[in-house]
């Protein structure tokens, strides 16, 4: 099966991580996306990649600086252009309601930001009490490139897939033992430097695997051939047809 994971939404077209951008998965016909979930300074949950504004928005700060009466006030789209001029920036409520809505697979990344012990465990508490709204027809994995978090994830919720995200410098030998101490289902490795060689090691131990970020054809098509399950991408919508069939559980 060859899945593909519209990355932070269909962001090519739409501004990452937001609802238009999610519902462009709907539109052409992508049945998973990927979304990062981040925390304000008052607890509430966010879809944002960064740890700050300023990169997304026309606001400058840090989100452990933000609340949402603050975010409400935030424009997310004017930055990508005229049309998105007032998109928001979706609380993760929001996002699972239009997975519901949309009957859209997900891959939620966990971003720790700065954030103390009790912080840390308010924060997946949140999260695993929201995650309880996904209708059960849905299907998710949740990922982090912080594998103390995942792991403590994945104690508080054994039945939901983990993935290890790893950058190529971070991709040790040791790799085996993180994605075995956090009892992953998935590795999600980076495109650049990933070897055939690398991805056989990876499925032979039985992991599935996903690569970031791919935005060309033609090294979708060669990470395929090599047996990778599914790759995120920028551009889905430029995808041919036969990598939108996949069914509704990965």
């Amino acid at each position: 099966m060859k899945t593909l994971f519209a990355h932070r939404g269909v962001s090519a077209l739409a501004p990452e991580n937001t609802l238009s951008a999610i519902k462009l998965c709907h539109t052409h016909g992508i049945k998973w996306f990927e979304f990062d979930v981040a925390v304000l300074k008052d607890g509430t949950l966010i879809s944002h990649h960064d740890d700050t504004l300023d990169r997304c928005t026309d606001t400058s700060g840090a989100l452990s600086h933000t609340t949402y009466s603050q975010l409400s006030k935030v424009d997310a789209g004017a930055w990508f252009g005229d049309s998105f001029v007032g998109e928001r920036i979706p609380t993760l409520l929001e996002v699972i309601h239009c997975m519901n809505d949309l009957k859209l697979n997900a891959n939620i990344e966990i971003k720790a930001g700065i954030l103390s012990e009790t912080e840390s465990e308010a924060f997946l508490a949140s999260i695993t009490e929201q995650i309880k709204g996904i209708e059960p027809t849905i299907a998710v994995i949740v990922s982090s490139f912080n594998h103390i978090l995942l792991k403590r994830f994945k104690e508080l919720n054994p039945h939901i897939p983990v993935g290890c995200l790893f950058t190529k410098e971070n991709l040790w030998e040791d790799w085996k033992s993180i994605v075995q101490w956090c009892k992953a289902d998935y590795i999600h490795p980076e495109s650049s430097g990933l070897t055939k060689s690398m991805v056989q090691d990876f499925l032979a131990t039985g992991l599935k695997v996903n690569v970031w970020t791919v935005n060309t054809l033609d090294r979708a098509n060669e990470l395929f051939n090599w047996g990778v399950n599914g790759v995120f991408t920028d551009i889905p919508h430029l995808f041919p047809s036969a990598y939108k069939s996949t069914t509704n559980r990965y």
